[in-house]
């Protein structure tokens, strides 16, 4: 499991537990190959309708999983990826290389996510909206209210994070990427995606401590 490095006070059967409920939550899948849908962004170049909708079709739950995976909100999260995709609609003329697509897809999700992740917080109220409240007529096990302060202990760590860290973390571990296709879509040598990973987890090891 992804987050099992983690260590800490928190059991790995823990970890384990929360990462695999915030997964499944976010209906992530990893992204088919480049090639294969080659043929469909040179489609989108020529402003073909029907291109897109297969487009969506296909990266929708990993544009979806980069968007949370930046901004750690579920309220934001359906908003932003039809922005991503309107987006894509608009400015698919400025791809000049079709074949460097999923990168430059990326870069139109994160910069969309970023936009609202700093609207949100200009206008952030004191209530985590993340966390809901409980019902009246229903009080919560303390199990329940536990795995959930610790999913919320593990994205808030990961947004913590600096973006140069941030970005191939959630690649590699909350959308299953490996080490060659996270290089291509930031431009980086293999080895510095490697660097820049343990970096991440170790500064995530010991965020999480500190709150533990």
């Amino acid at each position: 499991m992804c987050c099992s490095f983690l260590g800490g006070r928190f059991s790995d059967r823990t970890w384990r537990s929360a990462v695999s409920n915030l997964l499944a939550d976010m209906k992530m899948a990893q992204p088919v190959e480049q090639d294969a849908d080659l043929p469909l962004v040179e489609a989108l170049v020529r402003g073909e309708p029907e291109a897109l909708g297969e487009l969506m079709r296909r990266h929708e739950r990993w544009v979806r999983g980069v968007v949370f995976g930046l901004t750690g909100r579920n309220d934001l999260t359906d908003d932003v990826v039809q922005q991503v995709w309107a987006t894509v609609w608009q400015q698919i003329g400025t791809l000049r290389e079709p074949s460097s697509w999923r990168a430059w897809l990326y870069r139109r999700a994160t910069i969309d996510a970023g936009k609202a992740w700093q609207r949100r917080k200009r206008r952030e109220m004191p209530i985590d909206e993340d966390v809901p409240l409980p019902a009246p007529d229903r009080i919560r096990p303390d199990k329940e209210v536990m795995e959930n302060e610790r999913r919320q202990q593990i994205m808030q760590a990961i947004r913590s994070l600096p973006p140069i860290y941030r970005e191939p973390f959630v690649l590699r571990h909350l959308e299953g990427w490996n080490y060659a296709e996270i290089g291509q879509v930031l431009g980086l040598p293999v080895d510095t995606v490697e660097t820049r990973l343990v970096r991440a987890r170790r500064m995530l090891r010991e965020t999480l401590q500190r709150v533990a």
